[in-house]
């Protein structure tokens, strides 16, 4: 029991069910071997925390760790990627490069969305498991690795092996020893905590009072199903944090931000996507409110510092508090009032709002500019999936 406290503790994962302890459990005990492991579950209920506890607790640790997200790299890209390819194997292999089977060499590779993989993959797949060769996309040679291999999914893959779209022994090769991660309506005693995490954080990252729930609004948070288990529960945090002035959450605003649901099973495949793709233009948007409530607050103490927040004492900030120039200038004693200059005023037209797309658009440009064009952490930081960035990167037209 120490050592998952210890385990929780390190990666930040919060909960006390017993759920979620028998699982963190099972992930500790088989690292220190070399066993294949297959983590299910629903989406977004924290399935990539275990391969990071089974190699930090395993012999490997001081090797590389290398996560790939299957789902989010194309069909045709996806066996040079894993096993590399040769100079001139195809038009662009402009030069020799290693998969992620070998820089993982010595290492742990978490083979995420496994269920995406096409079957001309899942053989090569299967060989590496096997025996630990591969052969690099225009190559005849055989090379070998030795990785520790944790696969993901939250596909049914035993419906997947009867609709011919997985091959079956390469579904019990996976999964050597299964781990199951409990959706969060299996763990109502960890909702709350995990709510009040969300918007501990929001509240910190943008410096606004934390939002609490009365009672009642609790009993509704944690009897509520939660399709989209953790993922969902955090978005409905930072849309509370971003919209409501009121801090104290009451169950009538709470039910606002609730979709009624009635099936609390796994959604089908086309469902999780709408709810993924609602989800994802809802998060963009929001982060659009927080960062302009960012730059508000930003402008503000660089009027207070200038003596020119007169100016705009008329203006209320978002989260509904109003400060006077009076209170202002109590807390800069010796800050003179200076008049505001503005070289130019453009009143010739209106700036036409921006569409939807277009805040989405620049939501994406801006996190993958922050973060040097990697995909992953963009996708991290706009709390979605990398495969959801990959899809809306495309569908609206994004050059990166």
């Amino acid at each position: 029991m120490a050592d998952i406290v210890s385990i929780k503790q390190r990666f930040g994962i919060i909960g006390n069910s017993e759920l979620l302890n028998r699982a963190l459990e099972i992930a500790l005990r088989v690292a220190p071997t070399d066993l294949t492991v297959l983590v299910t579950g629903e989406s977004g209920v924290g399935k990539e925390f275990f391969p990071q506890v089974i190699h930090s607790a395993s012999a490997r640790k001081h090797n590389k760790y290398v996560a790939v997200n299957c789902g989010a790299i194309p069909e045709g890209t996806i066996d040079s990627e894993l096993f590399g390819h040769e100079k001139g194997a195809f038009t662009g292999a402009v030069d020799s490069r290693k998969g992620y089977f070998e820089e993982a060499d010595g290492g742990t590779i978490f083979l995420d969305e496994v269920g995406e993989l096409p079957l001309s993959t899942q053989v090569r797949l299967l060989r590496v498991l096997q025996t630990g060769e591969f052969i690099r996309v225009g190559s005849a040679r055989v090379q070998k690795t030795n990785v520790r291999v944790v696969a993901a999914t939250n596909n049914n893959l035993q419906r997947a092996i009867r609709e011919g779209r997985f091959r079956e022994d390469l579904y019990y090769r996976l999964a050597t020893v299964p781990i199951t991660v409990p959706a969060l309506r299996e763990r109502p005693e960890d909702i709350y905590l995990l709510f009040r995490k969300f918007a501990s954080d929001v509240a910190t990252r943008y410096r606004m009072p934390a939002i609490t729930l009365d009672s009642a609004a609790r009993s509704m948070l944690e009897h509520y199903p939660w399709r989209g288990n953790i993922r969902q529960l955090k978005n409905v945090a930072e849309q509370i944090s971003a919209i409501e002035s009121e801090r104290n959450i009451t169950a009538p605003i709470l039910e606002r931000y609730l979709t009624p649901e009635h099936n609390t099973t796994m959604p089908s495949v086309a469902g999780a996507a709408s709810f993924d793709d609602m989800n994802t233009e809802r998060e963009l948007l929001y982060k659009v409110l927080f960062e302009m409530r960012a730059d508000i607050n930003e402008m503000k103490q660089i009027l207070y510092r200038m003596g020119g927040y007169s100016a705009m004492s008329h203006v209320q900030p978002m989260g509904g508090e109003k400060h006077h120039h009076h209170e202002v200038a109590g807390l800069l004693p010796h800050a003179e009032p200076r008049e505001v200059e503005y070289a130019e005023e453009i009143v010739d037209e209106e700036p036409q709002p921006a569409t939807k797309a277009d805040m989405q658009k620049e939501q994406i440009l801006r996190a993958l500019r922050r973060h040097n064009g990697s995909r992953r952490a963009a996708a991290a930081e706009l709390f979605m999936s990398e495969r959801t960035l990959y899809r809306r990167i495309k569908e609206l037209g994004i050059e990166e």
